[in-house]
């Protein structure tokens, strides 16, 4: 179970390292293979190899009507792997459809991770604070 915010800087590769907290965990559940792609909000989404495999039987099996969204997500999608010092090359169309430039902030989100531009996650979250809580979520309690 993936959680917490990592605040990344993408090298001039590309690259992000991957927090030695999560790298250990997905060493042993992955062997360090992960998939990214494309997320509707304007992230990327991370997921440990294994986790995807199983997501990508659910998209691939959507009805027509959901085309587009398994485009977005299947036609994107990019096999990595760590490499020696434990980072991962994040691909330039991934980096230029989620506009991450070199501050980004690595989300934990259970199974799988969201990479987002750090400026734009800070805006998108005083957004949706400002919003307050969606009707559904009136029975939560903190």
């Amino acid at each position: 179970m993936f959680q917490g915010s990592s605040a990344l800087t993408l090298d001039a590769k590309g690259r992000i390292n991957i927090p030695t907290r999560h790298r250990d965990a997905l060493l042993a559940q992955a062997e360090g293979r992960l998939t990214i792609t494309r997320h509707p909000d304007g992230c990327l989404l991370v997921y440990p190899r294994p986790q995807w495999e199983k997501k990508r039987e659910q998209i691939a099996a959507f009805p027509m009507q959901a085309r587009a969204l398994q485009r977005l997500l299947l036609g994107n999608a990019q096999d990595v792997e760590f490499d020696s010092a434990g980072r991962v090359l994040i691909a330039p169309e991934l980096r230029n459809a989620a506009n991450l430039t070199r501050d980004v902030m690595l989300l934990g989100m259970g199974g799988h991770f969201e990479l987002w531009d750090a400026a734009e996650l800070a805006k998108r979250e005083a957004e949706d604070l400002a919003g307050g809580m969606p009707e559904a979520l009136d029975q939560f309690s903190f």
